[in-house]
């Protein structure tokens, strides 16, 4: 038996049940028991417990859809891992635990260069972002990339990473103090919509121009000002609604603009297309050893204060990565 963050019944974060006697599924052979050190809270685990989101698992289950630990344990024909060894896991549910029962093809190495807590928040973020700006958007040193939400977990991996691939990076955030993250990460030049007006600043940022690449996480009304914004054969990137509402935008100006509206399903990308999949965890992890790119770890809550975690998600206070942490 192990502590585990359980979801029993759909609802917000004061319906999660943080259980002491959670049972482990039985190590198959090719499985690999993974003690936690540590987890990364991402939006979509925000949508899971709801029973909201594309992917939902049979009640009861642990949420959290990254980890970072050590090999404990492992399957009789397990080939690739050894007891000690540090890796990652991006499951999409069952983080929230002291430890975890997965494939031993799902596991990643840790990079050598990132500590468990930084670790734990890699995967999603930067592979969404990465997945998002280079195969998606097709992002070209030189052009202009506008990030909506630019401090949140994804958002701040898009900065940084379209910094890496060479563009001009316009951050946008909701405080003077998230957007000095974003100064920290690269951001090239930044607007707080909560002061500013959107539509204008763009304007005035690309001498009427317009944006080349937008990266949209977070829905709602920016998303069409975002749009109107863009320049000739622009891409909008549809990467999430963390706002809550998902923004209804006239097709007309997808006409105007000779623009494309893209959509962004990292998890499906993964399935589909598993080779470039492996190219950019392999691009990834060498930035990482590199120095090029760090994850940006600000809150980090143990997992007995979850509830605290999931307010700093859900009201958009956090800057960079929320992290669990557990005793072990």
């Amino acid at each position: 038996m192990i502590k585990a963050l359980v979801c029993r019944e759909h609802g917000l974060p004061d319906k999660l049940d943080l259980t002491a006697d959670w049972q482990l599924p039985e190590l198959g052979a090719s499985d690999v028991l993974v003690r936690v050190h540590a987890a990364g809270l991402n939006f979509p685990d925000v949508l899971i417990i709801q029973g909201k989101y594309q992917m939902q698992p049979d009640l009861p289950f642990v949420p959290g859809g990254e980890c970072a630990g050590v090999v404990e344990a492992v399957g009789s024909a397990v080939t690739r891992w050894k007891v000690g060894d540090e890796v990652i896991n991006t499951a999409g549910a069952g983080s929230f635990s002291e430890a975890i029962v997965a494939n031993e093809h799902a596991l990643m190495p840790k990079p050598k260069a990132l500590s468990m807590v930084e670790a734990a928040g890699i995967g999603i973020t930067y592979f969404t972002s990465y997945h998002a700006l280079v195969q998606r958007a097709k992002l070209q040193a030189g052009e202009t990339l506008l990030v909506l939400g630019a401090a949140g977990g994804v958002g701040s991996t898009a900065v940084e990473l379209g910094k890496a691939l060479g563009a001009k990076v316009i951050a946008a955030a909701s405080s003077d103090e998230k957007l000095e993250l974003c100064k920290q990460l690269g951001a090239d030049e930044v607007i707080n919509y909560s002061t500013e007006d959107l539509k204008t600043r763009l304007k005035e940022l690309t001498g009427g121009r317009g944006v080349d690449v937008v990266y949209d996480p977070v829905g709602g009304d920016f998303s069409e000002v975002a749009i109107r914004s863009m320049a000739w054969k622009g891409r909008f990137l549809v990467v999430g609604f963390a706002s809550g509402p998902i923004p209804k935008v006239p097709l007309n100006l997808t006409l105007l603009k000779g623009c494309e509206i893209v959509g962004v399903f990292w998890g499906r990308f993964v399935g589909e297309e598993p080779e470039a999949h492996q190219q950019n965890i392999a691009t990834l992890w060498q930035w990482f050893e590199e120095g090029k790119i760090k994850p940006v770890v600000t809150d980090i809550f143990p997992i007995e204060e979850y509830q605290a975690g999931y307010a700093a998600m859900m009201e958009r206070r956090a800057k960079g990565k929320v992290i669990f942490t557990f005793d072990s």
